[in-house]
């Protein structure tokens, strides 16, 4: 199985992103989708699952939930749009994670590219960065992967310069 992770899009999909996803059967948005627009494209081109964030209104929030739990291929799953990060986790994120017991833990907010194991409970933090060309970040990233036997496996990263990423806004 093939997933695609995202976030902060902020209400806008970059074209050379959704060809990243092609090879994905399945997305993952870990919040910020920005408008019911983006949501929908999203959901037209990729089965998706999806938490809002807080710039998220009520047509997001009518549509996705804070937190999702879920298993795909063996390969427990909570995510959550503030969640923290290994020895940084939010209350939010520590409940989740210490309720949940999940393989695999997807935040976004921080537009901050991080995957990091975390020995502790015995997990894989995965957070996208920002997928849009807004906010203060010097790149638009996302990620794409594989389950195999319950676990993540060949990890690819998304970049593009969020100049690059900004001249698609206006084309």
């Amino acid at each position: 199985m093939r997933i695609g992770v995202l976030s902060d899009t902020h209400g806008f999909l970059l074209p050379p992103l959704l060809d990243f996803f092609k090879p994905c059967d399945e997305l993952w948005h870990a919040g910020d989708i920005g408008n019911l627009e983006t949501l929908q494209k999203l959901q037209a081109f990729k089965p998706l699952r999806a938490v809002c964030g807080n710039i998220d209104g009520q047509d997001i929030r009518r549509e996705c939930p804070e937190t999702a739990v879920f298993s795909v291929e063996g390969l427990k799953v909570c995510m959550t749009h503030i969640g923290g990060y290994p020895g940084h986790y939010t209350p939010l994120g520590r409940q989740l994670i210490r309720t949940q017991r999940p393989g695999l833990f997807v935040s976004g907010h921080s537009h901050i590219l991080k995957v990091m194991p975390d020995a502790q409970f015995q997990l894989l933090h995965l957070n996208p960065g920002a997928a849009g060309y807004h906010g203060w970040q010097q790149f638009s990233t996302a990620l794409r992967f594989e389950i195999n036997g319950g676990k993540p496996e060949n990890l690819e990263v998304y970049r593009i310069r969020r100049d690059e990423a900004a001249r698609f806004r206006n084309a």
